[in-house]
């Protein structure tokens, strides 16, 4: 279970640097997957911001577990 809260954590981690580098800098068009719903149109920053902080909540999770 502590190594599927870490994968899912870093893939969070990832989609959500990769929103705000996109958003902030206008390159790496078509990487996120905050750029590809078209459900979030307009709300991508504060998407991409709750997928980081949602890693770091599944790290500290992940952290939680007992080992085993």
């Amino acid at each position: 279970m502590k190594q599927i809260l870490e994968v899912l954590g870093f893939v969070a981690l990832v989609q959500g640097v990769l929103g705000l580098v996109q958003e902030i800098t206008g390159r790496l068009h078509g990487w996120g997957l905050v750029q590809r719903l078209g459900l979030l149109d307009g709300y991508e920053i504060y998407a991409s911001a709750a997928l980081l902080v949602l890693a770091f909540a599944l790290f500290a999770a992940a952290e939680s577990q007992k080992p085993g």
